[in-house]
């Protein structure tokens, strides 16, 4: 079981990246899936997510209006579109799977994918 997170990049102020969570080993139909960040020197911290069965989905706060979470079951791959990026965007950003739900860092995660490092300059 692998998730793979890509996409990443060095982006201005304002601009754009689409970020790719591919899994293997398992079909993603089944699990929730979460983008997380982790900024330089700060604690990672819940971005998105998308639910299994209706694809609800969640937003933390900073990232409303500007990112958008969607899944293609087909390719076994989630995608954070994210737009409007700013430098405090900056992180490592990693997708975490859980059948259960939301993946949540409280209730332990069981899978999660390498980070991929999203660099936005002023």
């Amino acid at each position: 079981v692998q998730l793979q997170a890509s996409g990443g990049g060095l982006v201005q102020d304002g601009g754009s990246l689409r970020l790719s969570c591919a899994a293997s080993g398992f079909k993603l139909d089944y699990y929730a899936i979460g983008w997380f960040r982790q900024p330089p020197g700060k604690e990672r911290e819940g971005v998105s997510c998308i639910r299994s069965g209706d694809g609800s989905t969640y937003y933390a706060d900073s990232a409303k209006g500007r990112f958008t979470i969607s899944r293609d079951n087909a390719k076994n791959t989630v995608y954070l579109q994210m737009n409007s990026l700013m430098p405090e965007d900056t992180a490592v950003y990693y997708c975490a799977a859980d059948i259960r739900g939301c993946p949540n860092v409280k209730n332990g995660i069981p899978y999660w994918g390498k980070g991929t490092q999203v660099t936005v300059s002023s």
